[in-house]
């Protein structure tokens, strides 16, 4: 399983939220230039950046700023957070970025992660946010009626690979992952799985390899200090 480091951004700066509320932004780190070279200092492979401005507002708000670390980090990134058109999940993967993750354009426009899917294979992910089980999109600002597995099992019939998954009522709260749902999601699709949401510590890193998962997003475990990013991914060996 891989530890994947988190770097959302907000107003070009790096900050973290509390269930998705923009109104308990708080900026954890000075650079995230700084930021992400310290992640690959200590091990990581991959990193996942959000644009939380672009996901509020269904466009690239961050987009120069987060290629620019993408292709200076030496990681692997996937970026989400305001991708609503082909046009910009071809601008990220010829500017750097290794991956791209479609969120509410899953519920609202389908079509376009199936034209995804077929033109760019395995680099389109798609995150499913869920709220007591049922997925919510434009940055966690609109509900829907559509429970998370089923979603998935849609995703994964047009040929998506890899799903995000986070319990918005655990992120950014260090409550530890959601590990029911993480189970009946990995039991209901084939496709690799990586966790978001909650992950406060070491032993939570345990329980999820437990499930077998592809990985595991950390973000505010990480700014705090409760979790040390070299011995997790020395732990998983990723």
């Amino acid at each position: 399983m891989y530890v994947i480091p988190a770097i959302d951004i907000k107003d070009g700066t790096c900050v973290r939220l509390q269930k998705g509320d923009y109104n308990t932004a708080e900026k954890v780190a000075e650079d995230p230039y700084v930021t992400a070279k310290s992640f690959k200092d200590m091990g990581a492979k991959y990193l996942h950046m959000v644009d939380l401005d672009g996901a509020k507002d269904g466009e690239m708000k961050n987009k120069e700023l987060i290629c620019d670390v993408a292709k200076s980090s030496g990681l692997r990134v996937d970026v989400g957070g305001g991708i609503r058109s082909m046009d910009a999940i071809e601008y990220y993967l010829t500017h750097g970025v290794n991956q791209v993750v479609l969120g509410s354009v899953a519920v609202k426009n389908p079509k376009l992660v199936t034209d995804a899917v077929r033109n760019f294979g395995d680099k389109i992910i798609v995150g499913i946010d869920a709220y007591k089980g049922y997925v919510k999109t434009e940055g966690w600002i609109d509900g829907s009626d559509i429970y998370y597995t089923e979603l998935a099992k849609r995703m994964e019939a047009v040929g998506v690979e890899k799903f995000i998954f986070t319990d918005i009522n655990r992120d950014g709260m260090q409550t530890g992952p959601n590990l029911v749902q993480l189970e009946a999601l990995s039991n209901s699709v084939s496709a690799d799985i990586i966790a978001s949401g909650g992950i406060s510590d070491i032993t939570d890193i345990r329980d999820l390899m437990s499930l077998s998962i592809f990985g595991a997003i950390c973000g505010k475990s990480i700014y705090a200090g409760s979790l040390d990013l070299k011995k997790a991914i020395k732990l998983t060996r990723g």
